[in-house]
């Protein structure tokens, strides 16, 4: 199998997030290994969160497992009414299809690491906290109207 060398892949901070719901994210660096190393079934990425970021917006997918590992550092995960602390080895899974909406957050003072695995969603991906909605390939207001 070949090592994947974490220098040789681009780390992003970019977003799809429209408008202010970008800004939750403007401290997540992310390094896609599944497409750098020519994976097409399933994604991996190698995520660092600086303090006070998050992973994402609470969210929920309709039809994509996801998967993450801790590496390194602190992050709580945030779902519907509970607050997890996690720690370096911990680990958590979110199967498709369940409105639990996550996301982790770094409310430490040091940056958090860790690996994401997933795969590109097909169906629709729901935000709790926001106006927010994936669908059709693109961010819509919840009530389907374009951003």
């Amino acid at each position: 199998m070949p090592r994947i060398d974490l220098d040789d892949i681009v780390q992003s901070n970019s977003t799809g997030y429209p408008g202010d719901h970008a800004a939750i994210v403007a401290g997540r660096w992310v390094r896609r290994l599944g497409l750098a190393s020519g994976l097409t079934d399933f994604g991996v990425s190698h995520v660092v969160l600086k303090p006070g970021a998050a992973s994402s917006h609470r969210h929920w997918h309709e039809d994509e497992d996801e998967f993450v590992v801790l590496l390194a550092g602190r992050a709580v995960l945030v779902e519907e009414g509970a607050r997890t602390p996690m720690r370096p080895g911990d680990m958590a899974a979110f199967p498709k299809g369940e409105p639990n909406g996550h996301h982790l957050l770094n409310e430490s003072d040091a940056d958090c690491v860790f690996l994401a695995f997933g795969r590109p969603p097909a169906g629709d991906c729901h935000y709790a906290d926001i106006d927010l909605l994936w669908s059709g390939g693109a961010y819509r207001h919840k009530d389907g109207s374009n951003y």
